[in-house]
């Protein structure tokens, strides 16, 4: 199988790091989209047809690409591209990425390497309290979920934030009071640089999405069809 990225995906991620202008980008563009864009395509491609076997309810398209141009409406940071690449796929039933799904990004850069999972990293109030009440409810099934085998092989323990105390509503000793203090529950693996360019890229890159892809579902279970506007990168916020 061949390798889905080349060497010059990563130097020119790394070159857009030094150079980090429009100019320099627009004069360059061309090789984006030949060595960065066209290969993240193809692997959302690819996706698109396996996805169905494991995760039905996940889509893979065009948009699951996160746009290279940061939003710095907001931000002190006005450096207006992103020196990694990402893309996010979620649920068909939920607004556009909301709730849990999975993600990988490549960055050879800030974190310097490869990172494949999924979850939800940045839920509102009312998403974190309708999932903590739904794991209350089924924390059998989400423990049987997060202690399989193929997932504590892969990626270890569910992953997030967490409080000090167990949430208001819910009993100090339940069973499940170690995930209900989680204000973020997502998992994943980080690899060196090189698998990027490796002919194992692909196949690693579905081992842990077929792992992680149970928690996802079961953390979207409880969300409703239609029920916000969604955080623009919910998972790509844990690498800026």
């Amino acid at each position: 199988m061949a390798a889905c990225f080349s060497p010059r995906t990563l130097s020119f991620l790394r070159s857009l790091a030094r150079n980090n202008d429009r100019e320099w980008f627009r004069a360059r563009k061309e090789d984006y989209e030949r060595h960065v864009r066209a290969p993240m395509l193809a692997v959302i491609q690819r996706l698109a047809a396996d996805l169905p076997d494991f995760a039905p309810d996940l889509i893979a398209s065009r948009d699951s690409l996160y746009r290279i141009y940061r939003d710095t409406r907001f931000s002190e940071d006005k450096r207006p591209f992103k020196t990694h690449v990402a893309a996010s796929f979620f649920s068909r039933r939920l607004p556009r990425r909301a709730g849990a799904g999975l993600y990988f990004h490549i960055d050879p850069n800030v974190d310097r390497d490869v990172w494949i999972g999924g979850g939800i990293y940045a839920p509102e109030p009312h998403e974190l309290r309708r999932i903590r009440e739904h794991l209350a409810d089924h924390h059998v099934h989400f423990r049987s979920v997060v202690k399989a085998p193929a997932f504590r092989r892969l990626v270890g323990e569910v992953q997030g934030e967490r409080l000090t105390r167990v949430p208001r509503g819910f009993a100090a000793d339940h069973p499940a009071a170690d995930y209900l203090k989680l204000k973020q529950l997502y998992a994943g693996r980080s690899y060196e640089l090189s698998l990027a360019t490796s002919p194992r890229f692909y196949p690693e890159l579905l081992r842990v999405f077929r792992a992680v892809a149970p928690l996802v579902a079961f953390l979207n279970e409880p969300l409703p069809g239609s029920y916000r506007t969604p955080l623009k990168d919910p998972l790509a916020a844990l690498f800026g």
